[in-house]
């Protein structure tokens, strides 16, 4: 068993130093302060700082900077994928790399594209990050909703309440689907279409998305029923790019054309993966029924299926004779190379989710209890061993996932005394996972196995809070919390085939706990202009694929060593974020200061290897400190009636300030994080049937690993700036047409992987 060094001593005085500073705030000077806890949703909604609509109360604690989106902004968004509805949001980024990406993670502020387990998300409070890892891998669960199922998307940047857990590092992201009002039904018709030419390829990606559904509400309104599905069928870029590597020796070699030269990369682009041929399908249900005065019962029941095919793999090679060479040694610009790593897969998943969510009050106590239960009892991934086997169905490997999924309960406790609002309770949950690799003879149909690797690992963990929103005065309010997490890390294991023996290690059970204190600090110095002050620790532990879960390697099929570490000591932030907002004429304005240092930040490392294949390996970073600026434009009318804007720009600071491991990355900026952000959305309404919308993203080049590598093209982190249109046209009060265009500028960007060029996108909305 190994105990893990708990929290310095440093960090605490800290916070109870800037408690006093932050008390000192509340003199009866402070005209108005007003603090808002997610089951506090009868105060007025226009005392708490939150960017964004304010029709409908925010669905979590808004300290820090808070953004709530809703149906004029989803309105504004060629919304493909359910993520696509936050793509504007302040200071934010969707690592989405094709329409139907399972790898969308999502980037707050700080928290990077490959650090997947630092943000909570959650619809209809129940937990859809998959924890089970922690990259690009193992983003958030979107579609448990689809796109015409959400009301509202709220997001709180950074952990300063203490109702969530360490993952809250970066944020908390909860989605909210529509609440059944009376009976109906919908369905929704799109089809989007992306030209796409880079390198070998020139020819246009298709696909297309049906969703429908209906609501029952019976006349009484106590049993509210909404059950909706989706199809999805898409077809993206290919999303590596393979590189030709030096040969030695004097064997024969094939005479080549075709390759590509490219200045910025080491050496020529000779292939690509196949394009990815992904087809979804979803299926939920959500019951709510009001069975006792106060109480309500609300349960959701989902399915997910999604089969990708890359079969269509690409060798930009040709012979003498115009043939296409995949692999081997080749003759190309006079240089012999060998032509490695092009492989076909198939992939096969299915998910379930199953939440009951109980509301109420008892004793004066506002209760409520969600229950939740994520597993994947289908989880498949067939791969070729090259080019050739993929072509004819030869050798290959199977990896074969054993139900993994997770646990996740919450339970809270709100009452009012006096001038107090105490609120207390506790998190769990569990993750598990294991996963064996077998050698076959024939890939696709996986048979001839025999046993190759497996890996295996549990984590779990329990969070006990409590938090005091105390109004100091009629103008003053201050919130205290923390809370207490007690983690532990067991049944981990890993195998592997060498030969006729089997090597094979279990590692022991791992404990720790960690205290993380809050404070919250809201007033209105003077009339319309009101600060908040937040504060926060938190300490986020690793995850079963940090820990447990290796990594097969393409091209040596062993598992990487450097792909997992079950030493990893868990990361533990501070943070404070000042935040004012105020009006300038029609122009309300918001600006934000953070600041977060980060010990131990546990970083996934993404890059190219000797055989041009994307590659991660995770290890601690002693200290890491990120500091950054935020200023959010909103107007409504602006200068014309029916002219909405919402704009932001954010400039960040990320360097890596100790690494006693490598100490050569000192004084670089942290990876995958760019000094400036911004973004946003101009709305216009043209008549009372016809409106337009003009959006923009756009992010400076971050650097791409530790050692401050920058580029702009395949295999580094780039930098972006899309412009996207939308016009939505009300043809009566049941039938609406969109007209979009994403990327309009048609700019090309990578995350590593090349992101999606001009996407025209056109759907039709019915409401029966």
């Amino acid at each position: 068993m190994t105990s893990l060094k708990e929290a310095p001593r440093g960090r605490n005085m800290f916070f109870l130093q800037a408690l006093l500073a932050a008390t000192s705030l509340s003199a009866p000077s402070a005209l108005l302060a007003q603090n808002s806890p997610a089951s506090d949703s009868e105060k007025p909604t226009e005392t708490i700082i939150v960017v964004g609509q304010r029709d409908t109360p925010i669905t979590v604690v808004p300290r820090g900077l808070s953004v709530s989106l809703g149906k004029a902004d989803f309105e504004a968004v060629n919304a493909i994928n359910v993520e696509d509805l936050m793509k504007y949001a302040p200071n934010f980024f969707v690592r989405k790399r094709f329409a139907g990406d399972d790898n969308a993670v999502v980037a707050l502020r700080g928290a990077n594209t490959v650090q997947s387990a630092r943000t909570i998300v959650m619809v209809d409070g129940f937990l859809v990050s998959n924890f089970l890892g922690n990259s690009f891998s193992f983003s958030p669960k979107w579609n448990v909703v689809g796109p015409a199922d959400v009301r509202q998307f709220d997001i709180v940047y950074g952990p300063y309440s203490a109702r969530y857990g360490g993952n809250s590092m970066g944020g908390v992201v909860s989605v909210t689907t529509e609440e059944p009002k009376k009976t109906g039904a919908y369905l929704n018709a799109q089809t989007m279409l992306m030209p796409f030419e880079e390198y070998g390829f020139d020819e246009t990606f298709t696909g297309y998305s049906v969703e429908g559904g209906g609501t029952y509400v019976t006349k009484d309104g106590k049993l509210r029923l909404r059950a909706g599905f989706r199809r999805f069928d898409n077809v993206g870029q290919s999303m590596t790019y393979n590189l030709l590597t030096p040969a030695t020796g004097t064997a024969a070699a094939t005479t080549v054309t075709g390759a590509f030269v490219d200045p910025e990369l080491a050496t020529p682009v000779f292939g690509a993966a196949s394009p990815v041929d992904v087809v979804q399908n979803q299926a939920r249900l959500r019951v709510a029924y009001d069975f006792a005065p106060g109480w309500t019962a609300d349960a959701m029941l989902f399915g997910w299926t999604t089969d990708q095919t890359l079969r269509d793999t690409r060798s930009f090679l040709k012979d003498a004779n115009g043939a296409p060479v995949g692999q081997g040694r080749v003759r190309f610009n006079n240089q012999v190379w060998n032509a490695t790593g092009l492989t076909s897969s198939e992939f096969e998943r299915t998910e379930y989710l199953a939440g009951l969510k109980l509301t109420g009050a008892l004793a004066g106590w506002d209760i409520r209890t969600n229950l939740s239960r994520y597993w994947m009892p289908i989880w498949n991934t067939k791969t070729s061993r090259d080019y050739l086997t993929g072509q004819s169905n030869g050798a290959g490997t199977y990896q074969v996932q054993d139900n993994p999924g997770w646990y996740a309960a919450d339970i809270t406790f709100d009452q009012s005394f006096g001038n107090h609002n105490v609120g207390f309770g506790f998190n769990a949950n569990r993750y598990e996972t294991a996963q064996d690799t077998f050698n076959v003879t024939n890939w696709s149909a996986a048979t001839g196995r025999t046993f190759a690797s497996s890996t295996a690992g549990k984590t779990e963990s329990l969070g006990l809070w409590v938090e005091d929103a105390i109004d100091l005065t009629d103008t003053v309010t201050l919130t205290l919390g923390g809370r207490y997490d007690r983690w532990r890390a067991f049944d981990g294991s890993i195998a592997r085939q060498s030969g006729t023996i089997l090597l094979a290690d279990a590692y022991p059970t791992r404990t720790d706990s960690a205290f993380s204190p809050k404070a919250s600090i809201q007033a209105e110095v003077t009339e319309g202009i009101m600060v908040q002050l937040s504060l926060g620790s938190a300490t986020r532990f690793p995850t079963v694929g940090e820990l447990f879960q290796g990594r097969i390697d393409d091209i040596t099929r062993e598992i990487d060593p450097q792909s997992f570490d079950p030493n990893l000591r868990p990361e533990r932030s501070t943070d404070i974020t000042l935040m004012g907002r105020g009006k300038i004429g029609p122009v309300q304005i918001t600006a934000s200061a953070f600041y977060q240092d980060i010990e131990d930040a546990i970083f996934s490392f993404s890059g190219l290897n000797q055989f041009g294949t994307v590659v991660s390996s995770f290890k601690n970073v002693d200290l890491v400190t990120q500091s950054g600026v935020e200023l959010i434009f909103e107007a409504k009318d602006l200068w014309i009636n029916g002219l909405d804007l919402n704009a932001s720009v954010s400039k960040m600071d990320a360097t890596t300030v100790r690494n006693l491991s490598n100490p050569e990355t000192v004084g670089n900026r942290f990876p995958r994080i760019p000094e400036w952000r911004s973004s946003g959305n101009v709305r216009y309404k043209l008549s009372p049937k016809l409106r337009a919308s003009l959006g923009w993203r756009q992010a400076t080049t971050p650097t791409s690993d530790l050692f401050g590598r920058e580029g702009s093209v395949y295999g580094f982190q780039t930098e972006y700036f899309f412009v996207d249109t939308r016009l939505t046209y009300d043809m009566n009060d049941r039938v609406q047409l969109n007209l979009g265009v994403d990327n309009l500028n048609n700019d090309q960007a990578y995350v590593s992987h090349p992101l999606p060029q001009r996407t025209f996108v056109f759907d039709v909305k019915l409401k029966l």
